[in-house]
């Protein structure tokens, strides 16, 4: 079965004199941010196209549909779906949240302390049917201080654009008016007089931050802060001690901060320290002091202490480590819980306020293992906190940790209702040496029974950019390919932050191909050692994982049994040079500024998957785009796939899935993010010869 396009020949000049014939452009949207408020826009020769692909993808995969259904019943039925999470007490309320059998969404519960009378003032699938909407995404479910009102904002479309509604809990009435086209977060005054939020600009940019007057149906909202420059987005919390309201304002390499009074009339908020390029810093408060976790002279951060804001007086609270990641703080009444990360495993520590000792919270024996802390309840003036950790073999467990005579309670571990024996996986944490010889960290997870003579088909997952971390945590959804005998790797590649801020500024700008030849160590590495062999890996990847699989399939085709991206950023140039597109402007520091600066531009140039399609054998790819999706416009993977058809010389399976109904994260609600991975696992086990 042959897909249908179409070609019309465009010459594109670059601003640096580059040019070169695209077959392809026809597909980009012109009017790209209309297409994601109203997709009744796109054009129809494009929505022909991948309504096309999407028919030649289901032909392609109608042979593993049992397989799919297979998968979807097993990754569910390693969920607990009558589940509860654990409560967390304000001054008046208990709250919760739950899931049930049949529903795709969480509902949120309540009780007044003492009593056993409990209300549901949130159910998601009633909202979504009241709504009829196809797609339905939360982005924030907050309560007022007074407990009185619940702030939700929507977003039924999957493009990221939020609605906010304002609700009397007790009658269940909106009782303000909706707010659109903001970034989705809420925050209530104190007083329950107002409401705080970000509002989205024409490029989808969060660069106002207004305060709306709960029960205000036609006045318009107050303006109480505006970002000047296109690069950064705010949003507005508040301080742990609930004494000020801080408004951040940042990029991925630079930030300011401001404050206000939580008791001020009118808002006015003040500079805490101008930016400076490259140096990042948040400020919170508590106790009567002020803690700054900051970068400035101090690669990995550090966090510096002082007594007021008028007049500055920063002092080490907590020096920096070379290539530790010092992590932000908790606060409680006695003590101070913070984490740190280094080699790609995290650390959490607790300091005594009284005595200024510090130690290490050490809860699994396990050498692998995310930890986190969550707190039990609003007053901190208590000596529990929740504990919990999970590692790739082991579900989440949380302990309630008195933190003074340290005596820890099980009560919470994550149940896989189909059953899980933690000691059927050998996970292994390896460093392999990259092509400058930095030491890269990997983690291995596989089934005891797999080989390791080179005989398995293994996956490996990479990401490698804005600085996120691979953080080695427990996913069920994985045991699907693992239980088959496919080793699952992750290789924690330059880009992120795994080893601190060096690790992340060696895989960005002028220094991207770190990240792609890092991936491709991690995948002869482990052809060496016989986990697998080449043309038996699967490399997988999402978004700026995506334009990872991109640039490693151009370069090592041979490497590869597949690929698997998922809302690939594969038409980077294209992107980088059209700053009007929500995300660009604030990634020069990421990527570059290839229309102003010539030297980006080639380096650009001569990574990006799209500009660097050969005509040569590639390996069997699955491509899944969303139509709504703001962060990577489908165009990106559309044109990508059309120009792989041209040049491809191999009769491997391409396919490209267009959600049409969807966003950045894929499908909304419980079951459809499971049909998606279904997908994604059933196409691994077709090129496997696994079904």
């Amino acid at each position: 079965m042959k897909v249908p396009y179409l070609k019309k020949k465009l010459e594109i000049k670059s601003c640096h004199n580059i040019e070169w014939e695209d077959n392809y452009s026809w597909i980009h949207q012109e009017n790209i941010l209309k297409v994601l408020k109203d997709k009744t826009k796109l054009d129809p020769e494009v929505k022909k196209y991948l309504d096309d692909e999407n028919t030649y993808a289901e032909h392609q995969l109608k042979d593993t549909k049992d397989i799919q259904k297979n998968l979807f019943k097993e990754i569910k039925g390693r969920i607990k779906l009558d589940d509860e999470s654990l409560p967390f007490k304000d001054h008046t309320y208990e709250y919760w949240t739950k899931t049930t059998a049949i529903g795709n969404y969480s509902i949120k519960l309540r009780k007044k302390i003492g009593s056993n009378n409990i209300e549901e003032i949130w159910n998601g699938d009633k909202e979504k049917e009241i709504l009829k909407a196809e797609y339905f995404g939360v982005g924030d479910l907050e309560v007022s201080n007074n407990d009185k009102y619940l702030g939700y904002s929507l977003d039924l479309k999957g493009s990221e654009y939020y609605t906010i509604y304002i609700r009397d809990i007790k009658t269940n009435k909106i009782i303000s008016k909706e707010i659109t086209e903001t970034a989705g977060g809420i925050t209530f005054s104190l007083d329950d007089k107002f409401i705080f939020y970000s509002k989205l600009d024409e490029n989808h940019r969060a660069r106002k931050i207004y305060r709306h007057e709960i029960g205000n149906f036609k006045k318009k909202d107050e303006l109480i802060f505006e970002e000047k420059s296109e690069a950064f987005t705010v949003g507005l919390g508040i301080s742990s001690d609930e004494k000020y309201y801080f408004i951040n304002s940042s990029d991925h390499n630079t930030s300011e901060q401001y404050y206000f009074n939580t008791n001020e009339k009118k808002p006015h908020p003040k500079l805490i320290i101008k930016r400076e390029k490259g140096i990042l810093y948040n400020v919170s408060s508590w106790d009567g002091k002020f803690y700054n976790h900051t970068n400035k002279n101090a690669e990995d951060f550090k966090i510096d202490i002082c007594d007021n804001l008028e007049n500055q007086n920063w002092k080490t609270y907590l020096p920096a480590k070379p290539e530790v990641l010092i992590g932000g703080l908790t606060f409680l009444k006695n003590w101070i819980i913070r984490s740190e990360t280094s080699n790609a495993l995290d650390k959490l520590f607790v300091r005594n306020i009284s005595t200024n000792i510090e130690e290490e919270l050490i809860f699994s024996d396990e050498s692998v293992y995310v930890p986190g802390v969550s707190l039990t309840q609003k007053n901190r003036d208590t000596n529990e906190v929740h504990l919990g950790y999970s590692s790739p073999k082991t579900p989440s467990r949380v302990y309630k940790y008195n933190l003074l005579n340290k005596s820890k309670e099980l009560v919470k571990e994550q149940e896989i209702p189909s059953g899980h024996n933690k000691d059927d996986y050998i996970v292994e944490r390896i460093e392999f040496k990259s092509h400058d010889g930095r030491y890269v960290p990997l983690t291995i997870t596989r089934h005891k029974k797999t080989k390791t003579d080179g005989s398995a088909v293994l996956l490996l997952y990479g990401y490698g950019s804005y600085g996120s971390s691979m953080s080695p945590s427990f996913s069920s959804t994985r045991l699907s390919l693992i239980n088959r005998d496919i080793i699952w790797a992750t290789a924690h590649i330059r880009g992120g932050l795994e080893k601190g801020m060096k690790w992340w500024k060696e895989g960005k700008l002028t220094n991207k191909k770190n990240t792609f030849e890092d991936y491709i160590y991690a995948a002869n590495y482990l052809i060496d050692k016989k986990y697998t062999s080449k043309g038996k890996i699967i490399g997988m990847g999402g978004s700026a994982g995506g334009l990872l699989m991109g640039a490693v399939v151009n370069k090592s085709p041979e490497l590869f049994l597949g690929i698997i991206m998922a809302v690939p950023f594969v038409d980077s140039l294209t992107t980088n040079l059209d700053h009007s597109l929500p995300l660009t402007v604030g990634e020069f520091d990421e990527f570059g500024n290839a229309k102003d600066n010539k030297d980006h531009f080639n380096y650009i140039f001569s990574y990006a998957p799209y500009n660097n399609i050969k005509k040569m054998d590639y390996p069997h790819i699955l491509i899944t785009t969303s139509l709504s999706d703001n962060r990577v416009l489908f165009d990106e993977p559309a044109k990508f796939t059309a120009k792989l058809r041209d040049y491809k010389t191999d009769n491997n399976l391409l396919l490209l899935k267009t959600e049409m109904n969807a966003g950045h994260g894929g499908k909304s609600g419980r079951d459809g993010a499971i049909e998606e991975i279904a997908i994604d696992y059933a196409f691994a086990l077709k090129i496997s010869i696994k079904i």
